[in-house]
């Protein structure tokens, strides 16, 4: 039996895209019944820079990395997956995830938006919400990473 204490955390990247109106994109997952929205995520790859990571994964997750860093998150930002996930997540090899967030300003049309340009979607649809929603839209153990991107990212939702 794995003590999931110890285990490591998968090193992954996340993506707060502003539009022109100060809005952040959120995508729901497909595949996933009464699933959350999230902001668009994803692991580093070995060797990887993590601001090339977080444009690769726009790419993979939204079908566009037309956007411009705007800020980094100063520090890694942790969480542990739920026990129902443990055995679930990535086949139980990490605790959960160590994660780098960049915000973003988008620089395409919403029609640039393509769910469908990777091979497996991640979403099943997107929308544009208020910053200070994000919390509110989390799951339970991705809340309180949101609460501090919401607050440390706020000075950027303006239009």
């Amino acid at each position: 039996m794995t003590d999931w204490m110890s285990l490591p955390y998968r090193m992954n990247v996340g993506a707060v895209l502003f539009g022109p109106d100060g809005r952040v994109l959120v995508g729901r997952r497909a595949g996933v019944a009464n699933a959350a929205w999230q902001l668009p995520q994803g692991g580093i790859d070995e060797g990887e820079d993590p601001r090339t990571a977080v444009l690769r994964e726009l790419l993979e997750e939204i079908g566009t990395a037309d956007a411009d860093i705007l800020s980094e998150h100063p520090g890694w930002l942790q969480y542990d997956f739920p026990k129902s996930l443990q055995r679930k997540a990535w086949h139980g090899r990490y605790r959960g995830q160590s994660q780098k967030w960049f915000a973003l300003k988008f620089l395409g049309q919403d029609s640039d938006v393509r769910l469908d340009a990777h091979a497996h979607p991640e979403f099943d649809a997107w929308k544009w919400v208020p910053l200070a929603e994000l919390p509110g839209l989390a799951v339970p153990f991705k809340r309180e990473i949101y609460e501090t991107l919401a607050r440390d990212f706020a000075y950027l939702a303006l239009p």
